[in-house]
């Protein structure tokens, strides 16, 4: 089974479950708990519709069912930031007392939307530039002030809707997803791009 469908359908899965949650704890009154769903669930939406229309070549490979569950699991670490906003069960909760609850949610949006925009234009960059020009190095537009627009974008994008929690554990799990996921895939990218003659120059 292709690597992208356990992402895929975990990511499609996963406004359900939080939905589930603002169900089972009442918080249809709950501004943040709104708002978590619909930035994470916006996101979830546009993630699918992406691999869709312009897949990722490095989610296309067939991966073993146990590889596809230990997906699952470590994707299922992001869950936790809607059980502490729905329940309002914090572990390490933090203060954001300096500043107004209201213009702290806006700036969180910001954030979000700026990941959105970092993200899904790179990636789209990419996959467009690799159809018309396969086996060169792309150095330009998003490309030329970041070799991971993509991966700084996700950053936005989670930690957009992970702040919402007001709650540092969610914020220990997305630092294990880059440490053991993201930070490998750049290394392993940067690896491959080595390749080529101008990379030195680039990176």
């Amino acid at each position: 089974m292709k690597q992208k469908y356990f992402i895929d359908i975990h990511k499609g899965l996963t406004p359900v479950f939080i939905l589930l949650l603002i169900n089972y704890f009442n918080a249809w009154n709950n501004i943040a708990a709104i708002l978590y769903l619909a930035l994470h669930g916006t996101y979830d939406a546009l993630w699918v519709t992406k691999s869709c229309i312009y897949p990722d070549k490095q989610w296309e490979i067939k991966v073993p069912l146990w590889y596809g569950i230990g997906i699952w699991l470590m994707l299922s670490i992001y869950w936790i930031s809607p059980y502490i906003i729905m329940s309002g069960n914090h572990f390490l909760k933090f203060n954001v007392s300096f500043i107004n609850d209201t213009v702290y949610l806006g700036l969180l949006v910001i954030m979000y939307i700026l990941g959105i925009f970092l993200h899904f234009t790179s990636d789209m960059q990419k996959y467009i530039y690799l159809k018309h020009n396969p086996g060169n190095l792309i150095i330009q537009e998003m490309f030329s002030y970041s070799r991971n627009p993509n991966y700084l974008g996700e950053l936005f994008i989670y930690l957009g809707f992970t702040l919402i929690a007001k709650d540092f554990l969610p914020i220990i799990g997305l630092l294990i997803i880059i440490i053991f996921v993201w930070i490998p895939n750049i290394i392993r990218k940067d690896k491959s791009l080595s390749r080529y003659e101008d990379f030195k120059d680039y990176r």
